[in-house]
């Protein structure tokens, strides 16, 4: 998944994951936490933000990949089909702290994603967890409008409904559930989108990726997404974002205060296992590149103010290398599983 890069988000590959280990990393994390947002006080500014974290810190969710098992990707050991399965990874993320998961979604184009879907939702429901739809915009050029309607109706009549199974699992900001927008052909009227939806009871919270284009006024908010920024791929992955997260977040200070900001974390990138690869690198840096990017938010928004979301890419993406399921990179001691409910 690789959003502004122009490439198709397709699948990841994975292995079963080791046992969550619960007591790792917390405290070194928290203090790295803690000095970012000390450290960096000078660039903050003046900030009125109409959205706001619920708590103290923002919302840890992450984004999910649903099509293991399937034959068009490389082989896992395990299937997105197995509900046992989907219960473990979501039990492995609350551990971590990690509090939902937001799953791509292609309508009736991926019926295999569809079914990963549908079998999420209650479940998440029995284990108290979130789980929201990241729609996959069409790249075809003809009748994307018309599509995302369809499908965006399609979803809110199963899934949004009040006698849909695991209704009370769907994630929600100030009673309104969310939906993310993973853009692609760029061929899709969301002026006509949000016309279409406006009718719904609760009417939904539209978030986009990156920054806003030329449909900003019908999206509630942006999430950042996994990038090096404006100096592009370094062969050595030393571009992990730090331009890129900067230019995110003061275009939403100075120009969308009024729109919900949703930050963006990583530990790295490696598409060398895609079939779409380019080559393309963001060193983990001994997982000093998550610890940044988590953390990075901090460095513009007072601490009465925090954004409402952080939003980890990826939960589970081993094709782009972007995975934190089995852990975040440490030169140390391999990998280890952060916990991140002391940031919340």
């Amino acid at each position: 998944m690789s959003g502004s890069a122009g490439q198709p988000f397709a699948g990841r590959e994975a292995s079963k994951s080791a046992p969550v280990m619960e007591r790792l990393t917390a405290v070194l994390l928290f203090s790295l936490f803690l000095t970012h947002g000390c450290t960096q006080s000078e660039s903050r500014q003046a900030v009125n933000l109409k959205y706001r974290a619920v708590g103290p810190s923002p919302e840890v969710l992450a984004v999910y990949e649903p099509w293991f098992g399937h034959p068009g990707h490389v082989s896992v050991g395990y299937s997105s089909h197995d509900p046992a399965e989907l219960r473990r990874q979501m039990r492995a993320a609350l551990r971590m702290g990690i509090s939902g998961f937001v799953v791509d979604w292609y309508g009736d184009r991926d019926p295999f994603n569809g079914k990963t879907y549908e079998l999420m939702q209650p479940i998440a429901a029995k284990e108290h967890f979130k789980v929201a739809m990241m729609y996959d915009e069409t790249d075809q050029e003809d009748g994307a409008t018309d599509e995302a309607i369809a499908d965006f109706t399609m979803f809110h009549d199963t899934y949004l409904s009040p006698g849909a199974p695991g209704h009370d699992a769907y994630l929600t900001y100030q009673g309104r559930p969310m939906i993310f927008v993973f853009p692609k052909g760029g061929h899709t009227n969301w002026d006509q989108v949000r016309s279409a939806i406006s009718g719904w009871n609760p009417q939904p919270l539209l978030i986009d990726e990156n920054l806003p284009g030329p449909y900003a006024d019908a999206f509630d908010g942006f999430y950042a997404w996994v990038q090096p920024g404006p100096k592009g791929w370094a062969a050595d992955g030393s571009n992990w974002g730090e331009d890129y997260l900067t230019s995110f977040y003061t275009t939403m200070i100075n120009k969308f205060p009024d729109k919900i900001a949703i930050g963006g974390a990583w530990a790295g990138f490696n598409d060398s296992k895609a079939s779409w690869s380019l080559n393309r690198h963001i060193s983990a840096r001994c997982g000093q590149t998550f610890t940044d990017t988590f953390a990075f938010w901090r460095k513009f928004y007072p601490q009465n103010q925090p954004i409402p979301f952080i939003l980890i890419a990826t939960w589970n993406d081993y094709e782009e290398g972007t995975a934190i399921e089995r852990g975040i990179p440490s030169c140390k001691s391999g990998s280890v599983q952060p916990h991140l409910q002391s940031l919340r």
